[in-house]
């Protein structure tokens, strides 16, 4: 089993930051990419940041500028660092990640519970 646990979802004011945090524990032989989605009210969920294992990111383009995700391998961590939040920011943002739970498997994907992101203006 494989657990995603995500951390520092808020309500700031506009033109504010936050900083989320995804931990990924349980049967983990390696992590293929973690990201990070978000679902607005009304809305279907869309990309936002996605890191692979290499290091390459890729960021959606409402957000390249202010948002940074960042990784530590060791700790099977991921975090979205997001500066200048603008109202249309306000979703709930889920962490993904693609898994292998062992050497011989097909890598999974797997979802955290979802944090509340809210941008006041």
């Amino acid at each position: 089993q494989v657990q995603l646990v995500e951390s520092g979802g808020g309500l700031v004011q506009a033109g504010g930051s936050l900083r989320l945090s995804c931990n990924a524990s349980g049967n983990i032989f390696s992590i293929n990419a973690m990201g990070w989605y978000r679902q607005a009210p009304g809305k279907e969920r869309e990309l936002v940041a996605v890191i692979v294992s290499g290091g390459s990111t890729n960021y959606a383009d409402s957000v390249k500028g202010r948002f940074t995700i960042s990784g530590d391998n060791a700790k099977n961590t991921v975090y979205l660092q997001m500066s200048s939040l603008k109202p249309e920011d306000t979703a709930v943002y889920y962490c993904n990640a693609i898994i292998k739970t062992s050497r011989w498997g097909l890598p999974s994907n797997y979802w955290g519970p979802g944090t509340q992101v809210t941008a006041s203006s």
